[in-house]
């Protein structure tokens, strides 16, 4: 496991962009798979996000595709979220995550919290 550290949450109104960052102090960033998941209020945690170790491969959840952007700078240690034209549907709690490659997330950050007024 690895320690996560978010930030960059806030609250923006619809149509607005925020942008997410996740760093981890540990030396072996680059061994890890990196996604974001949120978890809204009465529903369950939902995989947004994910980029392989070399940043090349990003996949998204259709409900984020075309409006959100992961990223990675593994010379800084930290992976982004960049989201665009938001939603209030997108309100929710913002993880961060890690796993190694064939393996399941087991590596969480505190989370940050995202508002989206209409």
């Amino acid at each position: 496991q690895v320690q996560l550290v978010e930030s960059g949450g806030g609250l923006v109104q619809a149509g607005g962009s925020l942008r997410l960052s996740c760093r981890t102090p540990g030396r072996t960033f680059t061994s890890y798979i990196m996604g974001w998941s949120r978890q809204a209020p009465g529903k369950e945690r939902e995989l947004v996000a994910e980029l392989n170790r070399s940043g090349t491969m990003p996949l998204y959840a259709d409900s984020v595709k075309g409006r959100f952007t992961i990223s990675r700078d593994n010379a800084n240690k930290t992976v982004y979220l960049q989201m665009n034209s938001l939603k209030p549907e997108d309100t929710a709690i913002y993880y961060c995550a890690a796993k190694l490659p064939g393996t399941r997330y087991d590596s969480w950050g505190p989370g940050t919290q995202v508002t989206v007024s209409s």
